[in-house]
């Protein structure tokens, strides 16, 4: 078995994956945030998952069965993305755990970035087998990014490049609003729910710039939206249509520039329905909605990946 663990800002994920990257099983525990709240600052993240982390364990290592095996390798988010002094505290209980685990088992432990995570998964439950350059939407509550991604040679992860950014995180929007609305955090199945298939009269202007997105300013005009009294659905229904638009003309921009059709997209907002159908009709391939989240899969198919690579050598 290989040992994937991740400790991204709002969940606790752990996965076990066969030496070929095969799902064996998984736990996750979204990290608590007390309604009303629009977030957990670093510092309160980092003890949620010290507490948390022991209880996914447990509940991992309920389901494995004898005939898989021991635990042969780990494999840890140790930083947000895939580049020199990408750095958050969350990303240091898994680390800890990782590392702790590793010397009680004697095992490797292989680092990767949340970001290769998050991407793995998504083309490995999407089916996709990509060896050329590709394009990839990162989409949550903390990031909101395009990026130009070549698979490494000869080994496990990803080299990124960002291409195109927001200004403020598409998940973040959504929070937002979703919280002004009285809604739950977080608010992105949520806010989906409320808006349903619904198209009202209210619309949000967007504000794109080749690959750079705004989304600051039809935040605030939902927000002011909300306190001159338009419909709660409404309001939801603009918030995602201003997204996937938005989305959608920023890739389409991307796949002129570099050439490339190629386009997959992971993070909690690439679950949410309305966005995806609109994507889709451009060519864009999606994680699978229970691997678009945080989680630890792909984390664990890289680990199983850098594993092989080891042993052969």
């Amino acid at each position: 078995m290989i040992l994937g663990i991740d400790t991204s800002c709002y969940t606790t994920s752990v996965a076990l994956v066969d030496v070929d990257g095969r799902l064996l099983a998984e736990g996750r525990r979204p990290l608590s945030v007390a309604r009303g709240e629009r977030g957990l600052r670093q510092s309160e993240g980092l003890f949620s998952h010290v507490k948390q982390l022991p209880l996914v364990m447990e509940e991992l290592m309920a389901q494995a069965q004898p005939e898989w095996g021991p635990v042969q390798a780990i494999a840890v988010s140790s930083r947000p993305r895939p580049k020199e002094g990408s750095y958050m505290p969350v990303f240091l209980a898994g680390e800890g755990l990782a590392r702790s685990l590793a010397a009680a088992f004697s095992c490797p432990l292989f680092r990767f970035s949340h970001q290769e995570g998050h991407i793995e998964s998504a083309l490995a439950s999407a089916g996709l087998h990509w060896k050329e350059p590709f394009l990839a939407l990162h989409l949550s509550g903390g990031t909101g990014e395009l990026l130009f991604a070549q698979p490494l040679e000869n080994a496990p992860g990803f080299q990124v490049e960002l291409i195109g950014d927001c200004d403020l995180p598409p998940g973040q929007f959504v929070d937002r609003v979703g919280v002004a609305l009285g809604l739950p955090f977080p608010a992105g199945p949520h806010l989906e729910s409320l808006a349903g298939d619904l198209q009202g009269e209210f619309r949000l202007s967007g504000s794109v710039q080749g690959m750079h997105i705004s989304f600051s300013g039809p935040e605030s005009a939902a927000q002011r939206a909300i306190l001159a009294g338009v419909e709660p659905w409404a309001v939801a229904a603009a918030v995602l249509d201003n997204i996937g638009k938005s989305l959608e003309k920023a890739v389409r921009f991307a796949m002129a520039e570099y050439k490339c059709r190629r386009v997959i997209a992971a993070g909690g907002v690439a679950a949410n329905a309305r966005i995806r159908r609109r994507l889709e009709k451009i060519g864009l391939r999606f994680a699978e909605p229970r691997f678009a989240g945080d989680n630890a899969f792909g984390l664990a198919r890289l680990g199983a990946v850098a594993f092989a690579a080891a042993d052969r050598s």
